[in-house]
């Protein structure tokens, strides 16, 4: 399994940008999506996830009402659209997959992509 994020860039707060994640190498819809994000100096930390099918959702306080989870088992991909983008939301952001029940715990996603780095200042 190999997953390949990407659509990170910069944004002023207040602003908005869409990563996307594409997944290759097994059964997509087997696998639930989870993207975490890692700033300078911290720890990985969760974002938000999505369920197989993606019925289920689920956000990290930080960015409930923020951001959007969204996933298409046509074509392999998820996403996240992520507005409203405030400083603090800045970090390189990951995408995982796992085989388990959507999970905010990254011990949990086996197959990870690369990052792509979201910078928001104005």
């Amino acid at each position: 399994v190999q997953l390949q994020a990407s659509g990170g860039g910069s944004a002023q707060p207040g602003g908005s940008l869409r990563l996307s994640c594409t997944f290759s190498g097994g059964t997509y819809s087997h696998h639930t999506i989870g993207w975490f994000r890692q700033a300078p100096g911290k720890e990985r930390e969760f974002v938000s996830a999505i369920s197989w099918g993606g019925t289920n959702k689920y956000y990290a306080d930080a960015v409930e009402d923020r951001f959007t989870v969204f996933r298409d088992n046509d074509r392999n991909t998820a996403g996240l659209q992520m507005n409203n983008l405030k400083p603090e939301d800045a970090a390189v952001y990951f995408c995982g997959a796992g085989d388990g029940p959507y999970s905010d715990n990254e011990n949990k996603h086996h197959y990870w992509g690369q990052g792509t780095q979201v910078t928001v200042s104005s």
